[in-house]
């Protein structure tokens, strides 16, 4: 299967596709100082297969390394993800 991981600055989200096929998909808002994570979504037939985990990997290393923004985890799955990656806790909001 070949995934597809994009930033879609217009939509204000991150997605994860299998061709046309969307897999996953994060949405966002922004400050000029945080970006803040509000709704994680993979429709119920691609739950349980790691396509939400992986994208949010992707999202953060995206906005850690093209930006200076602080990260607001608003939707439950963010908050969990940094819960299970405290390394990556620099990169909250205060």
């Amino acid at each position: 299967m070949d995934l597809t991981f994009e930033h879609e600055r217009d939509a204000h989200r991150y997605t994860v596709r299998n061709g046309r096929e969307l897999l996953s998909a994060l949405d966002y808002a922004l400050s000029p100082t945080e970006i803040s994570f509000t709704h994680t979504f993979t429709p119920p037939p691609h739950r349980g297969h790691g396509y939400a985990g992986q994208l949010v990997d992707y999202a953060i290393d995206d906005v850690e390394n093209t930006t200076e923004l602080r990260v607001r985890p608003m939707c439950w799955y963010v908050g969990e993800w940094f819960d299970k990656h405290p390394e990556r806790a620099g990169l909250l909001t205060r």
